[in-house]
């Protein structure tokens, strides 16, 4: 009898120590792989500005396992020099939901060095990244929620 609660015994402990601190639900560390800017919501007192990103541009950011990179750029316009685009990029934590990017490079070098902290969920396909931006020359901080989809390969 002895002999057969031995190996169930290992069996369970086994089963039991076999945990890889992700919840079924939580897919808030499944953020790495390319991501497509939908809409851009600013709340700056108040006032709510929403940025469509389906329309007339395309905004992609890019996450490996320790950096990010972004760019945006304008569709529909002449094959010149007036195509704006715009790109940065840099370092980033992920503590549970709890996200932080450290922008290294930037087209505008003003923003260069700033680290900026937001909360992550999900809500179906689409990850939605919620925090608060420092704008110092205004003296005021406003709310951030970006909506991205991941785009398939």
């Amino acid at each position: 009898m002895k002999l057969k609660i031995i190996p169930l015994a290992i069996t369970a402990i086994f089963l039991f120590s076999c945990n890889n601190n992700k919840k079924a639900d939580d897919q808030s560390l499944d953020i790495k792989g390319t991501w497509q800017l939908i809409t851009g919501t600013t709340i700056t007192k108040g006032v709510s500005v929403v940025t469509d990103y389906t329309k007339n541009q395309q905004f992609l950011k890019i996450r490996n396992d320790t950096h990010f990179a972004f760019f945006t750029h304008k569709l529909n316009t002449p094959k010149d020099s007036t195509n704006h685009f715009d790109a940065g990029g840099g370092a980033y934590t992920l503590v549970g939901n709890k996200y932080t990017e450290h922008l290294d490079f930037y087209s505008d070098k003003n923003w260069e060095g700033k680290s900026f902290d937001f909360t992550i969920t999900f809500k179906n396909d689409t990850l939605i990244q919620t925090g608060q931006e420092k704008v110092e020359k205004e003296n005021i901080n406003r709310t951030i929620i970006e909506k991205y989809i991941k785009v398939k390969s």
